[in-house]
């Protein structure tokens, strides 16, 4: 192997070694969010956090809390507009695509379009899941399951505290299915 080759390579595995390091959790995002996407980010301490949201929204967003089941705002909100993330006003869901899921908590077949929100394994609590979060500020919404209805297949169930409701006739519009 020439020098050219193994410089290349030791600057290839710093780098990724480097990349991994500077992940702010566990496990890489996935799901809707496209590398094209952009999204403002919005950073605060969490004692910030803390002082800005209410103590239940705070607790889902921040800490990846759980609100009881039928105790939350929205799990029975039929109204036409876009709910938004609690924590940083971004759009993420539109209530055309949210459904009845009988769970107690609001429940969507997809996020609103571009890059509202972000999806990683979560294997917290000895399940295995797939956690939700909003991928502006990071906060945690609750989690997607393949148990949804046609179009997607798929249930984001959604907690009530991480959201905050809009009504108006202008909705967000999601990724079209033919």
């Amino acid at each position: 192997m020439n020098n050219n080759m193994l410089s290349f390579m030791l600057v290839l595995a710093a780098t990724s070694m480097l990349g991994a390091c500077s992940a702010q959790d566990e496990a890489a995002p996935t799901g809707p969010l496209n590398a094209a996407d952009t999204v403002a980010q919005v950073n605060k301490s969490e004692e910030e956090w803390r002082e800005a949201l209410p103590h239940m929204a705070c607790f889902v967003l921040r800490e990846k809390g759980t609100e009881r089941a039928f105790s939350g705002e929205y799990w029975d909100n039929h109204e036409k507009g876009h709910y938004q993330c609690a924590g940083c006003g971004q759009a993420l869901f539109d209530s055309d695509h949210k459904f009845e899921s009988g769970t107690g908590w609001p429940s969507f077949f997809q996020p609103a379009e571009g890059s509202a929100v972000l999806e990683k394994e979560d294997e917290s609590y000895g399940m295995r899941r797939v956690e939700v979060t909003c991928s502006a500020c990071g906060g945690h919404l609750g989690h997607v399951f393949e148990d949804g209805p046609r179009p997607t297949g798929l249930r984001y169930c959604i907690n009530s505290a991480a959201l905050e409701f809009a009504p108006d006739s202008t909705s967000v519009k999601g990724v079209r299915y033919d």
